[in-house]
């Protein structure tokens, strides 16, 4: 049976060997990116809900993130 030359057989395995590393890679990244989505969700939901809370308590207002001050937001007749 006829043989490729051993630095050609060499190159393909290493090139090979690269791939298979690469495509477990991207399958660890996709795992991470699902789990950060997932978080990301939650936590939006999270936010959502408080908001409801803050607006039982003091209406609709704009918060200042840094200082906690807060103002009215004008209903529009």
């Amino acid at each position: 049976m006829a043989k490729i030359k051993q630095n050609e057989l060499e190159k393909i395995q290493e090139q090979q060997k690269e791939l298979n590393g690469l495509a477990r890679d991207i399958g660890v990244l996709e795992a991470q990116k699902h789990n950060l989505l997932h978080s990301f969700a939650t936590t939006s939901k999270e936010v959502e809900e408080f908001k409801i809370e803050l607006e039982k308590e003091y209406g609709q207002v704009n918060i200042n993130m840094q200082t906690g001050e807060y103002s009215e937001i004008a209903e529009d007749e």
